[in-house]
């Protein structure tokens, strides 16, 4: 058992620093041997797991058969670190249909969204989440996240799922401070944020971690933030929090990822490519992005 491992085996699953891969594409497909190396990289980091097909993985731009492959190669490149599948889209039957596919493949969890567009009732998110958790062979992460679905999650909803023995944690970008100071309080959800301007304010609030897509640049910065807020060191957190903070900024200037596509191309990672209708990063943006990107190194 590695160092790391040793470090991580005793914080519940869904903790720590987990990596919202993007999906590397090359001449239209996508880039296999691309994501397998950038996998490997950040598994080298550090960091607690990895999140495919989720939206910084443009996974609405993926079709199912795709998406099979891209969690395949990702699984295999992970060596054992745990990943977590997104899953998402507003026909129940046909989510129903992806969540028992996916139980044939070794995931630590599935990423769920609400179905987004429909904008359902607290109780038809009630019956959505549980309908899903129910047929999952595995535990269950919710993503909160109204701006891209139009549905709001409620405290008291959320509360409520989180009785569901296999609904686990919560990814949380809704954007409500008394909302997630009350999951960290009631504890039966593990809250990471997925909104990286508020990783340090989530850690300090308690919170189990961050599904990040900045992260994927100077991984193991944000790897050293959350053990120094994890042993209480928040001076020195704070120090290295306001190195990565222009860093993460300038990552969500314009819509994500293309602005760490960008970076990681001109590292030499993988092509700056994404599917329409996303565009690659502006080239006033993709030099601000070079500029910040060095700046935030150690």
């Amino acid at each position: 058992m590695s160092a790391t491992d040793t470090a991580t085996s005793h914080q519940p699953l869904f903790s720590g620093l987990w990596i919202a891969l993007v999906t590397p594409f090359k001449d239209g497909a996508v880039d296999h041997p691309a994501l397998a190396a950038l996998t490997t990289r950040l598994r080298a980091d550090g960091v607690a797991g990895f999140v495919a097909c989720g939206s910084t993985g443009e996974a609405a731009a993926l079709d199912k058969a795709e998406q099979l492959q891209v969690l395949d190669t990702v699984l295999s490149a992970a060596q054992g670190l745990p990943v977590v599948m997104g899953v998402s889209g507003y026909h129940q039957g046909q989510v129903l249909e992806q969540v028992r596919t996916l139980a044939h493949y070794p995931v630590a969890g599935l990423l769920v969204s609400a179905p987004h567009y429909i904008r359902p009732s607290q109780e038809g998110l009630l019956h959505w989440f549980r309908t899903l958790a129910d047929a999952s062979a595995v535990p269950l992460l919710i993503y909160d996240i109204p701006y891209r679905t139009g549905a709001t999650l409620t405290t008291e909803t959320l509360l409520a799922l989180a009785a569901h023995p296999r609904i686990e944690a919560i990814k949380d970008c809704g954007g409500n401070t008394a909302k997630t100071q009350a999951l960290i309080a009631d504890g039966r959800l593990q809250v990471l944020t997925g909104e990286d301007a508020q990783i340090f304010h989530t850690l300090a609030l308690g919170g189990a971690g961050a599904i990040s897509a900045s992260a994927h640049w100077q991984a193991p910065r944000f790897v050293e933030l959350m053990d120094l807020m994890r042993a209480g060191d928040l001076p020195e957190a704070r120090r290295v929090w306001q190195t990565l903070l222009p860093w993460v900024e300038a990552c969500f200037a314009e819509p994500n990822p293309a602005p760490l596509k960008a970076v990681l191309a001109q590292a030499g990672w993988i092509c700056n490519e994404l599917r329409a209708p996303m565009m690659p990063a502006s080239e006033a943006l993709a030099q601000r992005l070079q500029s910040v990107a060095e700046v935030s190194r150690p």
